[in-house]
This record gives C-alpha cells, sequence and structure tokens, in this order.
C-alpha cells in the first residue's frame, strides 16, 4: 500500500494534479461502466462484490471540506516562510480472512443456567480491543434477551479447542459466526418449551427482549401472548431439555492457489479513507498533526463506540509507525532505540484537537455477525495520509517546484533534511 501510493503522489507531482485526482481515475470501476470486464477485479484475479470505496470517498470529501482546506493551506504556505502545512486524502480496500483457509474456523460454548443466565466461550483473545463486549451482544442478539443475562468467560482451550489466532482482523466475524450457531440450536431447543407455555405452535415462537412471544397472538384471546425467558429456561430444565451447546463456524467459499493465481484469497473487504492536515516546521523538522478527518465502513456495526474506538487506536499506531518509530543500530549491531526514551511511540499529546470519525452507513453483503465488517487492521493504513501530508508540507517548503525524496519514517530528522534537500534542488 505504501509502495503504490508513493507511485500516485510522485505521478500528481509530476502532472501538478491533486492527488486526490489521480487516485479517483485509478479507483475501481463498474464494468458496465468502464467498458472493461477486469475493472472490477483484484491483481490477484477475485472479482470485488461490495465496491464502496469512491462513496466512502465521496462522503469523506464533503464532511472534511477537502476542496476548501486545499485552498486554505495552499493560501497559509504562500504567506508563511518557514512553517508550511500539508494536507492529503488516502483511500482504503483491505481484504478480510485468513489466506491460510484452514484457520478460517472457530468455536463457542454456550452454557443456559437455570436462572436465565448465559454463560459464553469463544476461541477469540480479549486483548482490549472490546471482543468479548461484542461477543456478549451476538449472544444476546440471538437468543433474544438483555445483555446483561450474558457473560463472556476467559478463553480456554478446555472448553473451545482447536481455536485459531485471533489476527487477520476475523476475531469478531469467526467467533461471533460461532455463538450464532450454538444461539440458534438453543433457540431452537426451547421453542416447543415456549409453545406449550404460550399455547401456539414451535414455529410461531419469538424470543424478543427478554421474552418468549407468540407471533400473531391476539391479547384479548385470554391465552398469555408472552413468557419471561428465565421461566422459559426453567421449564426447560424440568423437561430435561439440554441446555449446553457448542457452536462451530467455517469461513465459506475461502480457497486460494497462490500458483495459478485463482480462487477467492478474502471472504469480503472493508473500506475507508482519511483526511489528515499537519504543519511542519522547515527550520527543525518538526510537525505537528492538527486534524483528521476519517470515513470508514464497519458494515452494520456490532458496537460504534468500540468502532470507532479501534479506528482511531489503529490511525494514530499507524501514525506512529510511518513517523516516529525508528530502529538504529551501531556498527557492531546493537540496537540504539530500545526504550522509550530513544524509540519514539504517539503519546496523548500527539492527537490532534480535530479528530474526526465517521462509520460509513451500509451493512455487509456476506452474513457475518450483525453484517458487520472487521475492523481491527484496516484503519492503521489509513495513517498513510498523515505520511503524505508531511510529504506534501515538505514540498511546500520549495514551492512545489521539485520532487520530495521523504521515506518513513518521516521523523524530524528526515523531514529536515528532505526540506533542506528540496530547497537545494531549487538553487
Amino acid at each position: 500500500m505504501f509502495g503504490i501510493e508513493t507511485v500516485i503522489e510522485d505521478i500528481a507531482h509530476q502532472l501538478g494534479k491533486d492527488p486526490l485526482d489521480v487516485r479517483r481515475i485509478n479507483l475501481y470501476q463498474d464494468p458496465a461502466l468502464s467498458g472493461d470486464p477486469g475493472s472490477l477485479t483484484t491483481q490477484y484475479n477475485q472479482p470485488i462484490e461490495d465496491w464502496i470505496g469512491d462513496k466512502v470517498i465521496d462522503q469523506l470529501e464533503a464532511e472534511s471540506g477537502y476542496h476548501a482546506r486545499r485552498e486554505q493551506v495552499n493560501a497559509f504556505n504562500q504567506t508563511s516562510r518557514h512553517r508550511k502545512k500539508g494536507l492529503a486524502l488516502v483511500p482504503l480496500k483491505f481484504g478480510i480472512s485468513f489466506t491460510a483457509t484452514m484457520l478460517n474456523q472457530g468455536g463457542a460454548l454456550v452454557h443456559i443456567y437455570q436462572d436465565g443466565s448465559v454463560s459464553v466461550n469463544h476461541g477469540g483473545t480479549e486483548m482490549g480491543q472490546g471482543l468479548n463486549t461484542k461477543m456478549a451482544q451476538v449472544a444476546a442478539d440471538g437468543l433474544g434477551i438483555p445483555v446483561e443475562y450474558v457473560r463472556v468467560t476467559g478463553t480456554d482451550t478446555q472448553k473451545v479447542p482447536n481455536a485459531s489466532a485471533t489476527a487477520a482482523s476475523s476475531g469478531a466475524d469467526i467467533n461471533g459466526a460461532a455463538i450464532n450457531n450454538a444461539c440458534d440450536q438453543l433457540r431452537e431447543r426451547l421453542k416447543p418449551v415456549a409453545a406449550r407455555l404460550l399455547k401456539c405452535e414451535p414455529d410461531a415462537v419469538e424470543f424478543i427482549a427478554g421474552y418468549a412471544h407468540a407471533k400473531g397472538a391476539d391479547p384479548a384471546s385470554g391465552n398469555d401472548t408472552r413468557v419471561p425467558w428465565p421461566q422459559v429456561v426453567k421449564h426447560a430444565w424440568l423437561d430435561r431439555v439440554g441446555l449446553s451447546v457448542t457452536g462451530f463456524y467455517m469461513t465459506p467459499d475461502i480457497a486460494y492457489d497462490f500458483q495459478s493465481l485463482q480462487g477467492r484469497a478474502f471472504y469480503y473487504f472493508c473500506y475507508g479513507a482519511a483526511v489528515t492536515e499537519v504543519e511542519i516546521d522547515t527550520r527543525t523538522g518538526e510537525w505537528w498533526l492538527q486534524a483528521v478527518d476519517i470515513v470508514h465502513d464497519v458494515g452494520r456495526s456490532i458496537n460504534p463506540a468500540i468502532d470507532k474506538g479501534q479506528i482511531e487506536g489503529a490511525y494514530i499506531q499507524g501514525m506512529g509507525w510511518l513517523t516516529m518509530e525508528e530502529c538504529i543500530w551501531d556498527r557492531n549491531g546493537k540496537l540504539l532505540t530500545h526504550g522509550p526514551s530513544t524509540y519514539k511511540i504517539p503519546v496523548a499529546g500527539d492527537i490532534p484537537e480535530h479528530f474526526k470519525v465517521s462509520l460509513f452507513d451500509g451493512e455487509n453483503v456476506k452474513p457475518t455477525p450483525y453484517r458487520s465488517k472487521a475492523v481491527g487492521e484496516p484503519p492503521l493504513m489509513l495513517a498513510l495520509s498523515a505520511f503524505f501530508a508531511v510529504r506534501d508540507a515538505v514540498s511546500a517548503s520549495a514551492g512545489h517546484k521539485v520532487p520530495v525524496d521523504l521515506v518513513a519514517p518521516a521523523t524530524p530528522e528526515r523531514i529536515l533534511l528532505a526540506c533542506e534537500r528540496a530547497r537545494a534542488a531549487l538553487a
């Protein structure tokens, strides 16, 4: 991604165009409009079924006021001698699945207790990303009960064996689907019990908001039209109905031959775009992250608060990777940047005052839990906009008249040297 976005920036500079215009020209297109049957196919021969990248860019372009800000940045740079601003909009397409096919599987174990409480165990690892919160929501939705009934227990191979790594941004997709599978089985077991209490057919039973309901029941009939969840569970236990189920899920339609370049490497794609505005001091190489606007596609979000937090965190992590985190060794191979005093990472003071994250309004075309999409790794690459905004500011130091020689991480030292090289090229 970094390589091809650098090429696009170089092309834009050579042509004297806004890099966004070059990016738009090179977006995927509907074959019906482009006349090219391969214009919606990846370079590894996978057709794209869910292309919304252009719509994500359109939304961000409007929400961020990109073109007006471009004019403001240019105006600032014309009047400021030593401080320069930069602006960049970078889009994203990110495939979701393990490319090792056998890893696209997951399991779950769900217990319902006599009081109606529910214990959920799954093969994913909670590492602060909010996975267990999402899995509790998935279980509650699958059983039609309030999330307060659900407790997610720590990952344990004695409960769910042979789990795949929580990686490839697939933790919620795979484990959530396994939980859904277990909840579907439990719901079917409980329907006959609820039907006897509701005096209706099992197929007419629905579980909603902590009650079993009879679809289409007439309250005036004298029959109960709903029964509390704990009551249904208690009767199920008295009737010796099994209240413990294992669930399993394997991602369908995933298989790819890396020799022939045929098949489906990814189940679906995530899309996003970020606009970043920075300011640099051309005399010192210091720089400041002034504003970030992001629109990201998470499908129909399971938990918007968690997803926005993940997007913000991934962007900042990526910004650190591309502008701060530099490994330096001495001539004997000893690592010199081995601690926080020498290996720099983002801190609270690096967060911009303006940091807006919007979730794209849409749902996954694939039947994932809630029709959601992965949100772990994809937003990391949105931080490319921070690097290219810095590069744009360096270019402004020489009036955008010469190519910029700047590599990642764009540390203050490298920014200063890049500014000096750019100005020297004008002499």
